[in-house]
């Protein structure tokens, strides 16, 4: 179980949550929570600092009954409560209590915090989950919430869930979309949205907000993962509801409202990084004509600078997951991490593409999957030894589908379960070891063997045997060929 470690701005007492995701050495889940705003409910009046209401009373101080019809009128409705701000203030959309945000400590997620407050009247607390991201992109992210009005924040190490529940699933289903994309984000984002969903029951949270655009898919894997596992909670979609157009925009507002955010007036690309993949995005990748500049990868070398000399390496399976490297046995997070390190510095897993999103558009995306891509090779070419044409044939059919449902969101929906119950079933054989070899950018398999090998040597030789006659084949052909031959015979009037 999760422990999320609790520190109080305005007690030195520690609370203690927990949550269903295992923590880790490496990363400890920690709570941070800020003073809470005075509240007046102690005073018979329910207020907000937003809404401009500074009601307050003593017993037998009001003589006037239009002052206690006045209170009355406050106590009976909190939604006419938040309409009826002070003279000058912007007028809430809507009262939220408390609201998870999905937050990073970029601009988009920095300027969020305060428009929250502004718009809705409501605490915020702030979610950052690691999902193996590095270890420079959490620092400093206390200060920085804390700096942008949040009342609390929350870290979660999902590293070793995200690649053994998210992550193993999908490889051993052969899920790749569009021929290509090995689903590194759409992977993510449902674990992410899962802790979100899981902090705001922990702290009482009404709703929940993330910082995608209205333009991309992640708004969609988000909050579909929300309705799927609690259809109550409100949700926030900022860039869907602000007057906010722009970083140019979104930098001014943080000014006005005095948070700080560490970046420039430009940003060369858009980026999202995790275990299995770094993705890339914007800036001249705009143009699918324009070819990648060299320094934009981050998790491979260029193959034309990959060592002269090819690696050997050796990927255990069992039941169709990974389990070893080399013959060691390592954690799902571990192996993955290993085999980036191996794959990147051989420039393995590169992929420039243009997709179809799922709102309609195409983008052009450079992804770098160093070890996904040494994974794949490993279990598809086990695949070949321990299943047969027909399973292989449905399999890989299904496969798409199962992309399909994972890039789009639907992680939760009763169609991928049941998909992917046929997947595990289907690979209970997929068992044994490959060895691929790496060499400047590319992937080759050179061994492979399972106890539960498919393929007999005595069958397949092309030397005399006991079980293949190959005069039977001409029986076969004869069968096998028949409606061809029909058609033939039609056409030429026989």
């Amino acid at each position: 179980m999760a422990q999320v470690q609790a520190i109080s701005s305005c007690s030195s007492m520690d609370l203690l949550f927990k949550g269903s995701i295992k923590s880790t050495p490496r990363i400890q889940d920690k709570f941070w929570c800020s003073k809470k705003l005075d509240s007046l409910q102690e005073l018979g009046v329910k207020a907000s600092e937003f809404n401009g209401l500074g009601i307050s009373h003593k017993s037998s101080s009001f003589a006037s009954p239009c002052a206690t019809h006045a209170i009355q009128a406050v106590l009976a409705n909190e939604k006419e409560t938040t309409n009826s701000s002070a003279v000058g203030e912007k007028p809430l959309r809507k009262k939220l209590n408390k609201v998870v945000l999905a937050y990073s400590g970029g601009l988009d997620t920095s300027v969020i915090v305060p428009w929250l407050r502004e718009n809705y009247g409501c605490e915020v607390v702030c979610f950052t989950a690691d999902v193996g991201q590095g270890i420079k992109e959490l620092e400093g992210l206390e200060a920085k919430a804390k700096a942008s009005g949040a009342c609390q924040l929350v870290v979660k190490d999902l590293t070793e869930e995200f690649v053994k529940d998210y992550i193993f699933p999908c490889l051993r289903a052969g899920a790749i979309y569009e021929r290509k994309y090995l689903l590194g984000t759409s992977m993510a984002r449902p674990v992410i949205a899962k802790a979100m969903v899981d902090v705001a029951r922990e702290v009482g949270a009404d709703a929940v907000s993330h910082g995608c655009t209205g333009k991309g898919n992640d708004q969609v894997r988000f909050e579909l993962t929300f309705f799927a596992l609690n259809p109550e909670l409100s949700v926030v979609a900022p860039w869907r509801e602000w007057e906010i157009t722009g970083r140019e925009d979104a930098i001014e507002y943080a000014k006005k409202h005095n948070v700080p955010v560490p970046v420039t007036k430009k940003s060369i690309y858009s980026r999202d990084r995790n275990l299995w993949h770094l993705s890339h995005e914007g800036d001249i990748l705009e143009d699918p004509a324009n070819e990648p500049m060299k320094d934009m990868y981050m998790m491979s070398v260029d193959p034309q600078d990959a060592p002269d000399q090819p690696e050997y390496v050796n990927i255990g399976i069992v039941a169709g997951i990974p389990v070893s490297v080399n013959g060691k046995e390592l954690s799902p997070a571990t192996l993955l991490s290993e085999l980036n390190e191996i794959g990147g510095r051989h420039g393995i897993g590169r992929i420039d593409m243009v997709e179809n999103r799922l709102v309609g558009m195409k983008s052009r995306g450079v992804y770098e999957t160093p070890g996904g891509t040494i994974l794949f090779k490993a279990v598809q070419e086990l695949e070949s030894l321990t299943l047969d044409r027909e399973t292989i044939q449905v399999k890989d059919s299904l496969a798409l589908k199962y992309a399909e449902l994972v890039y789009a969101g639907r992680w939760f929906d009763p169609l991928r379960e049941s998909m992917d119950a046929f997947m595990e079933n289907i690979t209970k054989t997929t068992t044994g070891s490959v060895t691929l070899k790496l060499y400047k950018g590319s992937v080759s398999v050179t061994g492979r063997q399972s106890p539960h090998s498919l393929y007999r040597q005595d069958i397949s030789s092309f030397e005399s045997g006991d079980i293949y006659n190959q005069a039977d084949a001409a029986g076969f052909i004869r069968l096998y060929g028949l409606p061809m031959r029909v058609r033939a015979m039609l056409k030429k009037g026989l």
